[in-house]
């Protein structure tokens, strides 16, 4: 694939940019971590209204500095540790990365205690990835029965995140399997079980991410920059 190009001018014209090569069906979250609150705010400035942090900490201390603005969306798009749980389903609307049976039945049980429901994705990984978490299809297609009883969860669809160097052919393969798993899942109509959303896409494959079937893209280096780390 590749290298990734950033775009030139202001966070709003970066954003302007994308916009225009999407369709308005993909909902565009940016991805914020060790993004500043100023930039956060130049995006949503912007229109932007989903906002994805990678760790329930980060994401605690910049919902106190803009909670003035009320009509933000928030997506835990990074490993979840089980001790973070409960914590995560009170600061987030959207989970993307239910990696495994175990994490989703303990949120389906915490989730059950209180009146928000979180939105969930189920995070898989069809390419072998030692730094990614994950189902394979096998391992979901096993689990499922399981995973319709997590009522609680609201279960939407499916996250992926692509293994690093990969090249423009073997990212859109990819993609379009994890399109064609969820459409697998969705012939099932297993309850509570619903695969409408696909989360997929960052910032160096997002325009391959769409053409597959992406309904969420997490852009975050396009936007803001590079990270530190």
């Amino acid at each position: 694939m590749r290298a990734f190009s950033p775009l030139s001018g202001t966070i709003a014209e970066r954003i302007a940019q994308i916009r225009q090569t999407v369709p308005n069906s993909v909902r565009l979250i940016a991805v914020t971590k060790q993004v500043s609150v100023e930039a956060m705010r130049e995006a949503y400035a912007a229109g932007v209204r989903d906002f994805a942090e990678n760790r329930v900490q980060e994401a605690e201390a910049k919902q106190a500095k803009l909670s003035d603005l009320t009509d933000v969306t928030w997506h835990l798009i990074g490993h979840l540790q089980s001790n973070k749980a409960q914590k995560a389903l009170d600061c987030f609307q959207w989970i993307h990365s239910i990696d495994d049976l175990k994490l989703a039945q303990r949120l389906n049980r915490l989730a059950a205690q209180r009146s928000h429901k979180p939105q969930s994705l189920l995070q898989v990984k069809l390419l072998p990835d030692l730094n990614k978490y994950g189902w394979s299809a096998t391992d979901l297609l096993q689990d499922l029965s399981a995973l319709s009883q997590c009522e609680n969860l609201r279960i939407q669809g499916l996250m992926t995140i692509l293994p690093h160097g990969l090249s423009a052919a073997d990212a859109t393969m990819a993609f379009q399997k994890t399109a064609e798993l969820a459409n697998t899942i969705q012939q099932q109509n297993r309850p509570h079980l619903q695969m409408q959303v696909l989360s997929m896409g960052m910032s160096n494959d997002y325009a391959l991410a769409v053409q597959a079937g992406a309904t969420m893209i997490r852009l975050g280096r396009i936007l803001f920059g590079d990270r530190s780390t």
